[in-house]
């Protein structure tokens, strides 16, 4: 039988998964096809750290590394559901929850005081950040709004809020010192062993890392951010900031990039608190209190100081004295500043863009923004949206074009692979890069505090990028872009090889070109508002830059997105959309038993799914796949998707109503008698049990919800609130054991 794995993973994805994973199982059982699950969700990762403490060998499987053995596989079948990418705050509460368990895991060691502490950080820190997708990501990534959802966006279209042409909301980002402007690339000629070294300025050396291994035709980059330069740039933005008016919002990706962007991050927050870290910075930093954990942690860890009260009147001082800070829950008085992960400047600047360039203020108010985002290498496609609302006002979702994305990500491509050769400099002196024979192909002179870091792109998934951004353009026949600078290091040597390969397709007839991020932003909203359509074939950042920014203008969210990787050995990776694991969703089920989580990217990656095993040879797997896609256009006409209000139809409502048609769907199909003959009979049950089943999903709604748990959820209390349809279980059930 042939096998889909549909990852466990967190949050609202994770909830969503108990009330559909079953009728998954059920309908695919009747085509030949098995569906397993994999957990990979942050506390199966962290105790899968410890098979020799974990008894249950259930909870000590590494299911990651499972998979990523699995993707390098021809019979690779994976829907891979959005995952927290963990912060040190996430981190340590997943940990206290597994603990509070009973699970016998320790305790993350911020100050690992011999070797064993020092291990054990080391493997929990293999969680934090981007920890799945590099594993899962064995190819390129092919994302697009599907037909029938792009159409019903238009009409049907989302808020936009209005743009004024005197709006004072910009982005503000480095004009020197930053990894843009100190990137150095090479390709390498050879296969070879790379060291990186730091030697000091008294001569003396130390290893950063020993051994890196590199194959011919592979791109390596190094760069680094000066912290002095950066400190510079963060005390001007904040006094322009205050001068204008305007809130302050810092955008970074301390998720993703787990390495540097909390240490940027804690630029940030001691810039924003000058005064206070002149004052008090010498306790304030012994206690480990730099800002890298945010506000928010220091806050917390004030009352373990002497002088906390004192520290804490100052820190209330700046915030009375500073420019305005944008606010992530104005109720709770949680700012941009209190926690990293909190803002995520893919998702983060969008919806700013959406909302009139707006964020919100303490009062819950609107307000124009200044956008910090340091590093210059992609802030500035940002600044051209925003330059083209002010000018033309919001985007019309009635009326506009789409921007569908190749992104190039196989093999930890570009910065998202860049964790384990990123350091916060020690010394000042020379950071070089050393191949085999002792020579230096990149170096960097840096002083104590700067970011250094490299990035490596193989050759074979930048071949296996270019084919596929000519194969998309041939199909859609769309304008393609490749967005590269040739004013910037790696992007010079990509477009070497980028023009080499075009050689090897044939792209007669085709419209495909290269310009910088920045021009090709504005080519592309020049082209959106005329309703055209224009493919962007980018770097890993900028993928997913560019699959959150396009479908939150287009679609209102980014979740909508079918997004396909197929995978370079021949399987598929199929992602439900770029959504995030929606941590206030999970709030407001525990506490109103309501999921808004919307399953529509499960329900477009499960199609593709299916089509795969069907181009394997499975004709019943194609059916059910031309079905479920009928089903799920007929759920978004009808209004079946889930509300945010409770006494609403929610997730488990919108998954009944998928089967409803998916049902009635595969009934009515003509190509398999068999699979017709199989569902007829679901179909009329669930259609003539309708009503009570709709009862039965509300019935709940209102009262707190139990799941046992937030980071590991018990199974039995998680499913009985989102299976509460005793009337629809019988019948999923009844169909799986067909």
């Amino acid at each position: 039988m042939a096998t889909i794995i549909w990852t466990r993973t967190d949050e609202a994805p994770l909830m969503a998964t108990y009330s559909l994973l079953p009728i998954v199982r059920a309908f695919a059982s009747n085509a030949g096809v098995d569906v397993e699950s994999r957990d990979i969700s942050v506390a199966g990762r962290i105790l899968s750290l410890f098979p020799d403490r974990v008894k249950d060998e259930a909870y000590a499987h590494d299911a990651l590394a499972e998979l990523g053995k699995l993707a390098e596989q021809r019979e690779a079948n994976i829907v891979k559901l959005p995952n927290i990418s963990a912060s040190l705050v996430q981190l340590k509460k997943a940990i206290a929850e597994l603990q509070a368990k009973g699970f016998d895991i320790p305790s993350y060691p911020d100050n690992p005081a011999n070797e064993r502490e020092r291990e054990i950080r080391e493997r929990y820190d293999s969680v934090k950040g981007s920890a799945v997708n590099p594993v899962l990501r064995q190819g390129n990534s092919d994302r697009r709004a599907p037909g029938a959802v792009k159409n019903f966006a238009r009409k049907h279209p989302h808020s936009m809020g209005q743009w004024s042409p005197d709006s004072k909301t910009n982005v503000v980002t480095m004009e020197s010192g930053d990894f843009r402007h100190n990137e150095k690339s090479v390709i390498m000629p050879a296969d070879d062993t790379l060291r990186i070294e730091l030697v000091r300025a008294d001569g003396s050396s130390v290893v950063l890392k020993e051994e890196l291994s590199v194959l011919k035709g592979e791109v390596i980059d190094a760069t680094f951010m000066s912290a002095e330069e950066l400190d510079s740039f963060l005390e001007a933005a904040v006094a322009r900031a205050k001068e204008e008016g305007v809130l302050f919002s810092a955008h970074l990706k301390a998720t993703m990039m787990k390495v540097s962007d909390p240490i940027i991050f804690g630029h940030v927050v001691r810039a924003y608190f000058k005064d206070v870290y002149e004052a008090h910075g010498d306790e304030l930093l012994a206690a480990g209190l730099d800002g890298e954990n945010g506000l928010g942690a220091i806050l917390d860890g004030l009352d373990n100081l002497d002088n906390g009260a004192e520290i804490r009147a100052a820190f209330e001082r700046g915030l009375a004295e500073g420019p305005a800070l944008a606010m992530v829950n104005s109720h709770k008085g949680i700012t941009n500043l209190h926690v990293p992960s909190d803002v995520i400047v893919d998702a983060s600047m969008p919806a700013m863009i959406r909302t009139s360039g707006h964020m919100w203020n303490a009062n819950d108010e609107e307000q124009d923004t200044l956008a910090i985002i340091p590093d210059s290498s992609y802030a500035g496609i940002y600044q051209a949206v925003i330059d083209d609302c002010r000018a033309h006002g919001a985007f019309d979702p009635t009326t506009m074009g789409t921007v569908p994305n190749v992104g190039l990500m196989a093999q930890k491509a570009e910065e998202y692979g860049s964790h384990d050769k990123t350091f916060k400099v020690p010394a000042d002196g020379t950071v070089r890069v050393v191949n085999s024979a002792g020579e230096a192909i990149l170096e960097h002179t840096v002083k104590a505090g700067d970011i250094w870091r490299a990035c490596q792109t193989k050759d074979a998934p930048i071949r296996d990028w270019v084919k596929l951004a000519v194969s998309r353009a041939r199909k859609s026949g769309m304008k393609t872009i490749f967005w590269l600078d040739e004013t910037r290091a790696h992007d010079r040597n990509l477009i070497k090889l980028v023009t080499t390969y075009f050689a090897d397709h044939d792209t007669d007839g085709l419209d495909i070109s290269i310009a910088s991020p920045v021009e090709a932003t504005k080519i592309s909203i020049e082209r959106l508002r005329a309703g055209e359509d224009t493919i962007s074939v980018t770097g890993n950042v900028l993928r997913d830059y560019n699959t959150d920014l396009f479908p939150i203008l287009e679609l209102g969210t980014s979740a909508k997105m079918l997004s396909i990787v197929p995978l370079m050995a021949g399987g598929g990776l199929f992602e439900t959309g770029a959504g995030g694991s929606a941590p206030k969703h999970v709030q407001q089920l525990e506490a109103e038993n309501h999921l808004r989580w919307d399953s529509l990217g499960e329900f477009l990656a499960l199609a593709e799914s299916l089509r795969l095993e069907g181009d394997h040879g499975n004709a019943k797997a194609n059916v059910l796949a031309d079905a479920l896609d009928h089903a799920t256009e007929t759920v978004l006409v009808e209004g079946r998707s889930p509300s945010r209000a409770v006494g609403e139809i929610d997730n488990r409502g919108s998954h009944f109503y998928l089967a409803v048609h998916w049902a009635e769907e595969l009934a009515k199909q003509t190509e398999d008698a068999e699979i017709s003959a199989t569902f007829a009979p679901v179909a009329k049950a669930l259609r003539e049990a309708e009503e009570t089943i709709a009862a039965e999903l509300l019935a709940p709604q209102g009262t707190p919800g139990d799941l046992g748990g937030y980071y590991l959820p018990d199974d039995a209390k998680a499913a009985a609130v989102m299976r509460p349809s005793a009337t629809f279980n019988k019948i999923i059930d009844d169909l799986s054991q067909a």
